[in-house]
């Protein structure tokens, strides 16, 4: 498949998550291409630097963002996968500067896979004062024979503030494997969710950790989870309170339909340090009756007030 076609079916997959083509091919936004282990499109923007080197099965990317710089539109990240069988593997390591800002929108399209296993792995930085949000968009073959494996470590220092969310709800998951382990230094504020809707033979499991090493930190571990037919969510989120007036919240909110879907929730939440606070609150179950027959008045019958209250979730 020669690059221009490439190009245009993992664009068009991206285009199904809702992300505007044009912005790839736009001088004013950073954004990176990869298929399989090359990539295909690359832009840089002043204050910020893309780089790349092919590495066994993938591509290794190291992004930074300068000292103070400001970058006014999103960076775009895409990673595709044109073939139906094989592995592919990213590394990505983000520094964002001393009082920089910046945004990642990012998707991970892979549309008509069948045997396909993709492995990233997210080191990042951010350093005092800095702000960073990353938003992660997945859509998957409707096979469900996807193995998808994701980890992300991200140190936040003074002052700074780093948000990242992972979604996978518009397609099938396949098999998923999350793991967010968010370090926080002196006054900083990081936030982790999850958003993920498993239906048929769908395996999930999901582990966020926040650990508040720096005094007044504030951390969130969030997770969103419908498990439909017969998948299988297993969810640990964990907190741990070592530095004096450091605060963390847990939050894990898992919808129920169907006879043979199991699912679990473990909320982790350790102290070392007597002034640090920890809450969590979860739950399991059906979609709630009064949400439904609150819709169920309106007209709608109790599958479709269901999906709706689902897609009200996952949003």
């Amino acid at each position: 498949m020669d690059v221009r076609k490439e190009f245009e079916t993992i664009v068009k997959a991206a285009e199904q998550l809702g992300t505007d083509a044009s912005r790839f091919l736009d001088k004013r936004f950073a954004s990176i291409i990869i298929s399989g282990n090359r990539v295909i499109g690359l832009n840089n923007v002043p204050g910020l630097r893309l780089t790349h080197e092919s590495i066994e099965n993938g591509v290794k990317v190291d992004i930074v963002v300068e000292d103070g710089a400001e970058i006014p539109l999103p960076v775009h990240v895409c990673t595709g996968y044109v073939e139906k069988k094989g592995y592919q593997r990213v590394v990505f390591n983000i520094r964002v500067g001393k009082g920089a800002k910046v945004k990642f929108v990012a998707h991970c399209v892979f549309p008509q896979v069948e045997e396909f296993t993709h492995e990233a792995i997210s080191n990042v930085l951010v350093e005092e004062g800095g702000f960073m949000e990353y938003s992660d968009e997945h859509y998957h073959s409707d096979a469900g024979t996807i193995t998808l494996k994701t980890t992300t470590n991200a140190t936040v220092r003074k002052d700074g503030i780093y948000k990242n969310e992972f979604h996978l709800t518009k397609t099938r998951v396949g098999k998923l494997d999350v793991r967010m382990f968010l370090t926080l230094e002196e006054n900083s504020v990081g936030e982790l969710v999850s958003k993920v809707k498993a239906s048929q033979n769908d395996e999930v499991d999901i582990n966020e950790v926040v650990y508040l090493n720096g005094e007044a930190a504030r951390g969130l571990a969030k997770t969103v989870v419908v498990g439909l037919d017969r998948a299988r969510v297993n969810v640990v989120n964990e907190a741990y309170g070592n530095a004096p007036h450091s605060r963390a919240h847990i939050s894990c909110e898992e919808i129920t339909k169907g006879d043979e879907v199991v699912v679990s929730t473990t909320p982790i939440l350790k102290i070392t340090n007597d002034l640090a606070e920890l809450t969590h609150e979860a739950s399991i179950g059906r979609v709630n009756q009064k949400q439904l027959e609150t819709l169920m008045a309106k007209g709608l019958t109790e599958d479709e007030a269901t999906d709706l209250v689902i897609k009200g979730l996952l949003v």
